[in-house]
């Protein structure tokens, strides 16, 4: 309509008409990028809000992996310091307990992650779109964390571990598993965090076994000195999850805690 009259008035000479058409044509044009710009901007506060929301739901199942880790190499850090003491003289402890303390620092957990969110905003360009600078940052940082990674590739290549499982028969090795290895836990249960794997327990096992066992740990040479690394490298990791990136820990705490 406005270009078949803004056509007419050329065809006229009507300047004044001209004039007003051409205002009128790029008020339009104008007004209609806006109202485009206006949509885009509403559908990316809706997309972000509802990303942000996910994102947050995500991060407070981190939050219960995280505690739960920390958590359990805590008592993996307690057994191997308990077996390392005993096999140094430096405490008492029976040949029972050593075997479950020694088999108990042999263990290490996966992380159980829950990253399709920030997947999908990474993958599709959309991370922007989290407005929460300390959300966006947290989320960041936390899954490209690597020393979940590394507590995995440490316990499965330690070579204490590979030492112990050498020392042992495997129908030991059995039985500890059986009666004092990790318990099975449901996921965002704080309650159940503690005691998965430092908890009272009994082999089965028969006296002469369970003294032959001992005595085969405690006649490695190579047992107490990898037991030593394994401790160190423990120490690092934990150090690494509450220490080095603590704020990240704190973050996900905040972010557990708010109403969903």
């Amino acid at each position: 309509m406005i270009l078949r009259r803004l056509t007419q008035s050329l065809r006229d000479q009507n300047w004044t008409a001209i004039a007003i058409e051409f205002v009128l044509l790029v008020l339009g044009v104008f007004l209609g990028m806006q109202v485009s710009n206006w949509n885009a901007e509403r559908e990316d506060r809706l997309k972000g809000s509802i990303f942000t929301e996910r994102l947050k739901a995500d991060l407070r199942g981190e939050d219960w992996t995280y505690q739960f880790l920390i958590a359990y190499y805590r008592e993996v850090l307690a057994n191997a310091n308990r077996a390392a003491e005993a096999l140094e003289g430096k405490a008492a402890l029976s040949d029972e307990a050593l075997l479950v303390s020694a088999y108990r620092a042999t263990q290490y957990r996966n992380r159980n992650q829950r990253g399709s969110t920030y997947d999908e905003l990474i993958s599709t360009g959309n991370i922007d779109l989290i407005r929460d600078r300390t959300l966006r940052d947290t989320a960041i940082r936390l899954y490209n964390l690597a020393v979940f990674d590394n507590l995995v590739q440490e316990g499965m290549r330690s070579r204490y571990r590979e030492a112990f499982r050498m020392s042992l028969p495997n129908s030991v090795q059995r039985a500890l598993s059986k009666s004092c290895g990790d318990h099975v836990i449901r996921p965002g249960v704080y309650a159940a965090i503690h005691g998965n794997i430092d908890y009272p327990c009994h082999t089965g096992l028969s006296a002469q076994t369970i003294a032959e066992s001992a005595q085969a740990l405690r006649s490695n040479p190579d047992i107490k000195h990898y037991l030593r690394l394994r401790i160190a490298d423990l120490e690092t990791r934990l150090f690494d999850l509450t220490g080095n990136n603590r704020d990240i820990m704190e973050n996900l705490r905040a972010i557990a805690k708010e109403q969903p």
